[in-house]
């Protein structure tokens, strides 16, 4: 599990790797992970003090890396950029991973 900024289109997750935070190389485990195990999940959760307003969505799917460059790679960017201002003032240098999603699943 790995907690991540992301952006979404109809059928795709995307996350990148920053430098916004210091890390000490941006080729990370979780990219190596993509690599041997492309079947992943993303769960994005909301808590609220108000227990009724719990709610979560997981989306299973197969994970890939964008080639520099592609299409899926600047629409990342631009899903991104769109959502963090951190991102509209300095794309991230980064891979981009790119969830294909297969199957939905939500509670409530």
């Amino acid at each position: 599990m790995v907690p991540c900024c992301f952006a979404m289109d109809v059928e795709r997750v995307f996350s990148t790797v920053d430098d916004i935070k210091a890390k000490t190389t941006l080729d990370l485990r979780r990219l190596e992970n993509v690599r041997l195990h492309p079947e992943v999940a993303v769960l994005v959760d909301h808590y609220d003090e108000e227990w009724s307003a719990l709610w979560w969505v997981r989306m299973d799917g197969r994970a890939h890396l964008a080639d520099p460059g592609s299409p899926e790679h600047l629409r990342a960017h631009e899903l991104l950029a769109a959502k963090y201002d951190q991102y509209r003032r300095r794309p991230p240098p980064g891979a981009v991973v790119v969830v294909e999603i297969d199957t939905w699943r939500a509670w409530p």
